[in-house]
């Protein structure tokens, strides 16, 4: 009885390991209002992200570039490709936090966590200072 416990355990133990990585945030993602896609990926031991497509990828015929960012060396630089998301480690309970976000509409960076709330729904907040303020999006997996 002791042997088919152990191994009802055991199974048990792999099951919901498998299940957890099933809830990884690698992949393609669309926000809300289905503006853009985005690819998360792994990065060294961290998680990143980048803009993979853009629904309206032109601005008077040319494409859309980081004409916000304050740093005017970047501003030239094409939307479509470029990182946004960075340093998100794994912090437990199908979490990733201690991230940057940034938004190409504003020019800011701000902290940011990600959280999957099932395998093709995850939450994502920006923030500045402390969780608790700041702006969530909850975004679909595509791929």
């Amino acid at each position: 009885m002791k042997k088919h416990l152990f191994t009802f355990v055991v199974l048990m133990l792999f099951a919901s390991v498998a299940w957890a990585q099933k809830l990884s945030p690698v992949g393609i993602w669309t926000n809300e209002d289905g503006k853009a896609k985005f690819e998360i990926y792994k990065c060294g031991d961290k998680l990143c992200g980048k803009l993979v497509t853009l629904k309206e990828p032109l601005k008077n015929g040319k494409p859309k570039v980081d004409e916000n960012n304050p740093n005017k060396k970047l501003a030239t630089r094409p939307l479509q490709g470029l990182e946004f998301m960075k340093g998100f480690k794994y912090d437990g309970d199908n979490k990733w936090d201690d991230g940057t976000i940034y938004d190409p509409e504003s020019g800011k960076t701000y902290a940011c966590y990600m959280k999957m709330n099932g395998n093709d729904k995850m939450e994502v907040k920006g923030y500045i200072g402390i969780s608790l303020i700041g702006r969530t999006q909850h975004w679909t997996r595509v791929q």
